[in-house]
């Protein structure tokens, strides 16, 4: 990862709050305020969305993050940033704005509860 480009984005994020970047697993997470919004890897920011918010992602052509594991393709609900958005700092704001919003409705609904298999009696 380029650290030029985490600077870079730094710079575009400067009136959003502060923006702290912490490292994790091949790339980094972004959080404002102990809320994790955002993520960067192989220099391509992805923001947070949700089912208020995705439309708008898909509509610009924005794609999820995705991984493989055991071989499957698993989609996040980290959608890549518009290539338009990345020119200033007054077109990312908008797309900050979503990301930080469905950070903190995610935040709000809590965890999720796993659903245990239920055991047989022996």
């Amino acid at each position: 990862m380029s650290s030029d480009y985490l600077n870079y984005l730094r710079e575009l994020m400067a009136g959003f709050g502060t923006v702290t970047v912490r490292r994790m697993f091949g790339g980094h997470g972004l959080y404002r305020d102990e809320v994790f919004f955002a993520l960067v890897d192989e220099d391509v920011l992805y923001l947070k969305a949700d089912d208020a918010s995705r439309a708008r992602f898909e509509a610009a052509g924005c794609a999820p993050f995705g991984f493989l594991k055991q071989g499957q393709r698993v989609e996040t609900s980290y959608w890549s940033a518009p290539e338009s958005a990345l020119d200033s700092a007054e077109d990312l704001r908008p797309w900050l704005d979503l990301a930080y919003e469905a950070a903190l409705r995610k935040r709000e609904a809590g965890p999720k509860k796993k659903l245990r298999s239920a055991r047989k009696p022996k």
